[in-house]
């Protein structure tokens, strides 16, 4: 029985770039830029099929959207670029639907991006080079500071990265985000880890092969602002953590053993006192404070111990990460789009 896999079988030279690129857009109420989008994209695709012949597509995954974001994604042309899109019978996340993506996508390479228009189309051409020319099976862009953040998201944000990385092998890149390129082997590497609560930020990291990070200046929105609110980026933190560390299991252990040490080095000064002085402190007060203390860790280790279990039970259900509801494709004729341009 084999428990690893090989997929060297796939490499990241220049030749294996005629299987293309797919790009994976998860979009959520993204009707007022989509068409913005889907034109900058457009010129992306062109500008790759003239410097490397490469292959594109787009797999707009709608993710249970309210707005008209599906009926502008039908509507979008297939102009240098094939375009599929995908619509997934309600709202089932972010991962849910990035991975919908990954599993619809027909090229060999696979890209990740927002589709609120904050990742500038314009640097998919870098991503790609790195791919092709310099050999890199992951290009990941990661933002190149948080200057214009508040203090206390980015000290959570580095409280988040500290905490995930905390006794890891394979560290997840701080500040990385879905942005990103995968080669060939890479989404080969990908599309077999079969759990259902996935992290890909932290599986794009911990599959290997050759990684390079690129920094970048996030965009203004396209329109509107974002639905991430802090509860949910606090939720999404939790899945993250829970889903691909065991760091709070760690961190929950390690506080009952330094609870248990105090108790213990507290026990023996009052043990000190009673022999040096002949007098009982009272204890009350202390009594008290340390009951609550203890019961409220307990709880505490309780919940982290919680949200294991909870991922445990998810897996074991085995239930689909989504259902698609609808899905068309649209495909780019070179041959034609040559002809027409030749005749004007």
């Amino acid at each position: 029985m084999t428990l690893g896999s090989d997929v060297s079988g796939l490499t990241t030279i220049a030749a294996n770039a005629a299987k293309g690129l797919s790009i994976v857009v998860p979009v959520y109420n993204e009707a007022a830029g989509l068409a913005v989008l889907h034109q900058r994209i457009c010129d992306i695709a062109r500008t790759l099929r003239q410097r490397y012949r490469l292959a594109c597509e787009v797999v707009y995954v709608d993710d249970g959207s309210a707005d008209a974001t599906l009926s502008i994604a039908r509507s979008l042309p297939a102009d240098a670029i094939d375009v599929q899109v995908v619509s997934l019978s309600r709202n089932f996340g972010k991962e849910a639907a990035l991975m919908a993506g990954l599993d619809h996508a027909r090229l060999g390479a696979v890209m990740f991006m927002d589709g609120d228009g904050q990742h500038p189309p314009a640097l998919v051409e870098q991503l790609v080079r790195h791919w092709i020319e310099d050999g890199y099976d992951v290009v990941y862009t990661a933002k190149a500071h948080r200057d214009n953040e508040p203090f206390l998201r980015r000290l959570a944000g580095r409280g988040f990265y500290a905490l995930i990385n905390w006794g890891a092998r394979q560290k997840i890149p701080e500040d990385a985000g879905d942005f990103r390129l995968l080669s060939p082997r890479a989404v080969a590497a990908l599309r077999q880890l079969p759990e259902r609560n996935r992290f890909f930020k932290g599986l794009a990291s911990w599959i290997g092969f050759r990684q390079i990070r690129v920094d970048y200046e996030p965009a203004p929105r396209i329109h509107g602002v974002t639905t991430f609110s802090a509860a949910r980026l606090l939720g999404l933190s939790i899945e993250g953590v829970t889903s691909f560390s065991v760091a709070p299991l760690r961190f929950a252990s390690l506080l009952g053993v330094l609870l248990a040490g105090g108790a213990f080095l507290f026990g023996l000064s009052i043990l000190w006192e009673v022999f040096t002085t002949g007098k009982q402190v009272p204890g009350y007060p202390s009594l008290v404070i340390g009951l609550m203390t203890i019961g409220g860790v307990q709880l505490i280790m309780i919940g982290i111990v919680g949200e294991y279990i909870g991922k445990i039970l998810s897996e074991l259900k085995a239930r689909p990460i989504y259902f698609v509801a609808e899905h068309s494709e649209k495909h780019f004729e070179a041959d034609k789009a040559s002809n027409r341009t030749a005749a004007e």
